[in-house]
């Protein structure tokens, strides 16, 4: 007669949990998310299993209680967490047929959809965008052409030629003005 071994007995599975990747909480946009957002996240997440995302419910009502926050203030996380490319809002919400209020339907880029399309994971792009690039500055110092013009920038401009005049040394006066002009700021 065998016996059966103790922990053999009534095997039928742990207890639910939530997956976090090493890849995503290293990612710059979970590190720049907010503690409230994060913990939004992780209860989105436990209410995923596998099969139903795009169609992931949460209301404002039952995360501000999961959150321990006022249910007018959880609207910014679920904003921050769109707004990063962790959640698509896949419909929004609304007063079904019968004048009963249905919640926002989720979807989380980090899984593929329910259409089965890959994953988005719009969040792994955060923080990757270039700055804009502003306009190109034409080099400071050109070569001189033959005629011995020296090329200079004006204020809105663009390029100017100017000839040198060796024939009219400039006044000392006003060069002195100009200098008094500048350090003052005064005019004239």
């Amino acid at each position: 007669m065998s016996r059966k071994k103790p922990y053999q007995h009534k095997k039928k599975g742990g207890q639910p949990f939530v997956q976090l990747h090493l890849w995503f909480i290293r990612s710059e946009a979970w590190r720049s998310l907010t503690p409230t957002a994060r913990a939004l996240y992780v209860e989105l997440k436990a209410r995923y299993n596998g099969g139903n995302n795009g169609n992931v419910r949460l209301s404002h009502r039952e995360a501000a209680e999961a959150l321990n926050t006022h249910r007018n203030t959880v609207g910014r996380y679920f904003t921050e967490l769109e707004e990063k490319g962790f959640i698509d809002m896949m419909e929004g919400p609304h007063l079904g047929p019968s004048g009963i209020g249905q919640t926002a339907k989720w979807l989380l880029t980090e899984y593929p959809g329910a259409d089965m399309k890959p994953a988005r994971k719009t969040f792994m792009g955060y923080g990757k965008e270039q700055m804009p690039r502003t306009k190109s500055v034409q080099a400071r110092h050109k070569k001189q052409d033959g005629s011995g013009a020296i090329p200079t920038r004006k204020a809105g401009t663009g390029t100017k030629s100017v000839t040198p005049k060796a024939d009219n040394p400039p006044d000392p006066r006003t060069e002195n003005r100009t200098i008094i002009h500048l350090a003052t700021g005064r005019g004239n």
